[in-house]
Order: C-alpha cells, then sequence, then structure tokens
C-alpha cells in the first residue's frame, strides 16, 4: 500500500486566516458581494496573493464558475524548488487546508502523467510554493466533494506548454467527468498602477484571444512581469482545443485598491473561459 502524502499549509496565517470560522467569514464574504450565478467553464485565471488584496478578484471568478468533480490547478513554481522535468505535480494523498482536506485527484494525474513526460510526481515543489493552496479555500466552499490536480510549472517557454496542453486537453477530453482547468496568476508587479495598467492591457489581449503563445511572446517582449504566464499560457491553449471560444476578463485591480498607494502595485485579472 502507498503512503498518504499530506501536503501541510504553507501560508496559513499569512496569506490568509488560519483560524475557519475567520477565513470562512473573510473568503465567504467575498463571494457573497459578487452577483453572478455559477456556470459550466472551461478554463479559468484566477490570481493567488494575500486574500487581503486579491481575494475579491479572484471570488469574481469563483463565483462565476461550477466546480466541477475534478479542479486542476496549474501554478508557477516560485520558489525554484524542482525535481521533475519542469512539470511538478502532487499526485497522491491530500492538502490539508483549515476547511478540511482536499483530497487528490490521482488517477486523472497518473493519466497525465503518462500522457506527457514533463509531468511527474514532485512533492518538494509544493512544500513551500502558495500559488495553489491560496485557492482553495474559495473552492472549498463552493464545491464540496471536489478532487484537485496540483501542478507547478517551472519555465516559461512556448514549446513545452504547448506540449503539456495538448496532453492535458487530450485527457480532460477522455475524462469521464467534467474538470475545470485553472491558471493561478498574479499580472504585472511592483510598477505604478498605470504602468501595470498598460501592460496588463497587451496581455489581456492575447488572452482574450485564446493565444497562449502570443501571451508568451507579449510578456517577454514587454517584460510584463505576470508570475503565472506559463500557466496561463497551458491553459488557454488547452481550452482553446476542448472548444473554449472566449475569454471574458471579469475584473481587474490592484493592491493599491487596499493599500491606498498606486505608485508600486501588484496587479491581478480574474478571467473566464467558455
Amino acid at each position: 500500500m502507498r503512503e498518504t502524502l499530506v501536503r501541510r499549509p504553507a501560508v496559513a496565517g499569512f496569506f490568509y486566516p488560519s483560524d475557519e470560522e475567520e477565513l470562512r467569514s473573510l473568503a465567504g464574504g467575498m463571494l457573497d458581494a459578487v452577483d453572478a450565478t455559477p456556470q459550466p467553464a472551461v478554463a479559468a485565471i484566477v490570481p493567488h496573493a494575500g486574500l487581503v488584496y486579491s481575494g475579491q478578484c479572484a471570488a469574481h471568478v469563483w463565483k462565476r464558475v461550477a466546480i466541477p468533480e475534478i479542479v486542476v490547478v496549474l501554478a508557477p513554481n516560485h520558489t525554484g524548488a524542482v525535481a521533475s522535468p519542469g512539470a511538478s505535480a502532487w499526485s497522491r494523498g491530500r492538502f490539508a487546508m483549515p476547511f478540511g482536506d482536499v483530497p487528490i485527484a490521482e488517477d486523472l494525474l497518473e493519466r497525465l502523467s503518462a500522457a506527457c513526460p514533463l509531468v511527474r510526481h514532485d512533492p518538494s515543489a509544493h512544500l513551500r510554493e502558495h500559488a495553489v493552496e491560496v485557492e482553495l479555500p474559495f473552492v472549498q466552499l463552493l464545491g464540496a466533494g471536489m478532487s484537485l490536480a496540483p501542478i507547478v510549472l517551472a519555465w516559461d517557454r512556448w514549446e513545452p506548454s504547448l506540449e503539456l496542453a495538448t496532453a492535458l486537453a487530450r485527457v480532460v477530453r477522455e475524462w469521464d467527468g467534467a474538470v475545470l482547468l485553472v491558471a493561478s496568476s498574479d499580472m504585472t508587479h511592483y510598477e505604478s498602477a498605470t504602468s501595470a495598467a498598460r501592460k496588463d492591457r497587451l496581455a489581456l489581449d492575447a488572452v482574450e484571444r485564446l493565444d497562449g503563445r502570443g501571451l508568451l511572446d507579449t510578456c517577454h517582449r514587454e517584460t510584463i512581469t505576470m508570475c503565472g504566464r506559463a500557466p496561463a499560457a497551458v491553459v488557454l491553449e488547452a481550452a482553446r482545443q476542448l472548444g473554449a471560444t472566449r475569454a471574458e476578463i471579469v475584473d481587474y485591480r490592484h493592491s493599491g485598491w487596499v493599500t491606498g498607494d498606486d505608485s508600486q502595485v501588484v496587479a491581478y485579472a480574474g478571467v473566464v473561459m467558455r
């Protein structure tokens, strides 16, 4: 029998409250503030900063999408820890959270690993990474019984993004059940709100075209510090292959909305693909 792996929270009490009731009040209040009805979606892009900064933007996405039985979250590798060919999955066990444990979608990740040699079980990449974990309070509040397929990416190029996107689309297409693809990403980092908005508009133009390659090219050319551009490129291309025809930007904001300082912000965008 394989050992059950439990991934402990890395940023509870820092990016979001560690107390269950305090977290329920914060995340639940953000969801309640969004007047929207959940509908099936192919994919989404959701920010991952501390909830006081990006949580309301994230809530605008999560409130609009129906949470299926499996949620695949692709995130950037902020820590640099990687022992995989670049797509590090936590493939077994569960993620522990204040609301309770989230089970891992082991069968789907096994199929994806078989379909794409870039994907490998690599717990080391997840131990201190926040970009998957911060999404989970919203998912748990809205999608009881869901399973998680967490993957952290350590590249910034189109070729591996296309390879993973094609394998992911094939696995999802053949899966007997609904799957939601999510790219966890913030937008421009540590520039003025005006500069961030200008640069992010260029990136989001590519997002609206479902153009993953164009997104990466734009970020490189315009020095756009969108941390999850590779996860977003993968999700955009996989969504396109799965039949998505539009990407709707449902929210855009920045940290200055909270701090009152627009001189150096981190920006956030919420996107739903159908």
